[in-house]
């Protein structure tokens, strides 16, 4: 079982909080609004109202000990970087956080952030995938040139195996 923190409880920080702790994972979720902190309490291991922005704070909580912290925090673009440099500088070994614009995540790679997310970018390119396509089912983009797609097969392809099939992979 793996520790997570996830600072920053909006649609994007609630949601991956309730969905690590539904696979089984400890999860301590952190806003700086009440309201939120509440409402994911139930869902969670722990759930706290703190500001992410302060070292003393995150330091209390025991940040450094989670395996993974996502950051979640999505209008205050300032203390989304403030929190995810606190963060990474405390020795957390993966930090993920959210950006809202292409500027915003270079801003995050460059302060410590180890993987950057654009949730609604992301979304986007999954669910506009989906509606010019028939056979595609999903859509998940690896980089602006890689992706992996699953696709919906063709009847002939039904109840037979690639080796069957006779696929010529990678000759030319």
């Amino acid at each position: 079982m793996k520790q997570f923190a996830v600072v920053g409880l909006g649609r994007f920080g609630y949601s991956v909080a309730v969905t690590l702790a539904r696979y089984g994972h400890e999860v301590l979720a952190v806003d700086s609004d009440d309201t939120k902190v509440q409402a994911v309490a139930e869902h969670v291991t722990h759930a706290v109202q703190a500001d992410a922005t302060s070292e003393d704070t995150m330091r209390a909580l025991g940040i450094k000990n989670f395996d993974t912290v996502i950051v979640g925090i999505g209008q205050n673009i300032q203390a989304n970087i403030l929190a995810t440099v606190i963060i990474k500088e405390m020795g957390v070994r993966w930090v993920v956080s959210k950006a809202q614009n292409e500027l915003h995540g270079k801003v995050l790679a460059k302060t410590g952030a180890d993987q950057v997310v654009y949730p609604e970018q992301d979304m986007g390119v999954r669910l506009a995938t989906n509606l010019v396509s028939n056979n595609i089912l999903e859509y998940i983009a690896l980089s602006p040139d890689y992706g992996i797609v699953e696709l919906s097969a063709a009847q002939k392809f039904w109840h037979r195996s690639l080796g069957d099939l006779d696929f010529a992979l990678g000759t030319n």
